[in-house]
């Protein structure tokens, strides 16, 4: 249920909101990216999860972009 909910408040931001969340999510992703390969990372799974938040925002915002 809570992806459910994560898309809701997905597609009540605006475009300019939703292309900052995805900029915070892929700088978050290099993080992740960086703990792992220097062995600092113990949860695997957040990679993903943030690449699926990505994928989800990404498809939010085409979307938006389609109907407008």
């Amino acid at each position: 249920m809570k992806v459910r909910e994560e898309l809701k408040q997905l597609r009540e931001l605006a475009p300019a909101d939703l292309r900052q969340r995805l900029e915070e999510a892929r700088q978050e992703l290099f993080n992740l990216r960086f703990r792992q390969a220097t062995r600092q990372l113990e949860n695997t799974a957040e990679l993903k999860k943030v690449r699926r938040r990505i994928a989800r925002i990404l498809t939010v915002l085409r979307e938006k972009e389609g109907t407008s």
